[in-house]
């Protein structure tokens, strides 16, 4: 994949009720070959507590809509809260994920290609 293929260019998340509305705007589309994840890394400012947000395209398609915490723990969501199209992904993660996090908390959003990270750190507009 080409470096100017599939950048993430803007990200946000907004609190909708229940919902945690992640929006990553790329430039150009998702890849129609191999695997693309965008999602987000939430952290304690320590660190010490970490969560891992994500969605998996395989061959231009979602295949996976999870959260991975810290603590080994895993939880997959339907994929009926994945809405892509064109340059522009959304991801309805129950405001769950997010719970418990303090205030100061850290957000940065990442993209992978074929198991090799792409982006990493890239800032997040939070509207919560």
């Amino acid at each position: 994949m080409s470096s100017h293929n599939a950048l993430l260019k803007h990200v946000s998340i907004a609190a909708k009720d229940t919902t945690l509305v992640a929006k990553f705007d790329i430039d150009g589309n998702i890849p129609g070959s191999g695997a693309y994840v965008v999602g987000l890394v939430a952290a304690t400012p320590d660190h010490s507590h970490q969560r891992r947000m994500g969605i998996e395209f395989m061959n231009g398609e979602a295949v996976s809509f999870y959260c991975f915490c810290h603590d080994g723990t895993e939880e997959n969501f339907d994929l009926k809260g994945v809405e892509h199209s064109g340059n522009t992904i959304t991801g309805n993660f129950p405001m769950s994920t997010v719970m418990g996090l303090p205030k100061g908390h850290l957000m940065t959003a990442f993209s992978d290609c074929d198991g090799r990270d792409y982006q990493a750190n890239v800032a997040v507009e939070e509207a919560l």
